[in-house]
């Protein structure tokens, strides 16, 4: 596990500009890269606190903090040109186990609403392969997204960002 002794500041106009995310203190050191499909979940790590999730649609990775700690990671999907995923900070407004689009009537294991006009995290299948893209949706592993519904609550912040901390997580 490594420490952060330093809070993170924005280093430039750009990283200003971009949504905030929580503090962080620890992250996850993985061996190696997480493949399609693949995840960390170590809620252990932090035992209390409150969710905060971060979407970086640049890297294809969601990280989940408690309490700053880093506890899970996967890879995923999200919106296609033409359906981008919004950037910015959402609180999860709704959450439903058995969900189906109303829109595109396409399961939606999982979901929690970010926003009230159709956007949400959600499990989408066992592999997610960086290949496909939802209609803005951010698309986790089926696995992963069934234990982020049950730690994540009414109110938890989902911060959609590109290139989260890169000074941790590389350029």
């Amino acid at each position: 596990m490594l420490l952060l002794a330093s809070l993170l500041l924005p280093s430039d106009a750009a990283a200003a500009a971009a949504p905030k995310g929580p503090i962080v203190l620890a992250i996850l050191t993985p061996d190696a890269p997480l493949e399609e499909g693949e995840y960390l979940w170590e809620p252990q790590r932090a035992p209390a606190g409150r969710i905060e999730i971060v979407a970086d649609v640049a890297r294809d990775t969601l990280y989940v903090y408690r309490g700053g700690v880093e506890i899970g990671r996967t890879i995923l999907i999200y919106g296609a040109d033409e359906k981008p995923t919004p950037l910015g900070s959402f609180p999860i407004l709704q959450k439903q186990v058995h969900h189906v689009s109303n829109i595109y009537n396409a399961p939606m294991p999982y979901m929690m609403r970010l926003t009230w006009d159709g956007i949400s995290l959600h499990g989408s299948g066992d592999t997610v392969d960086n290949r496909y893209a939802t209609h803005g949706c951010i698309g986790l592993p089926d696995e992963f997204a069934a234990l982020l519904f049950r730690a994540a609550k009414l109110g938890d912040k989902v911060t959609v960002t590109r290139n989260w901390l890169p000074q941790f997580y590389g350029a």
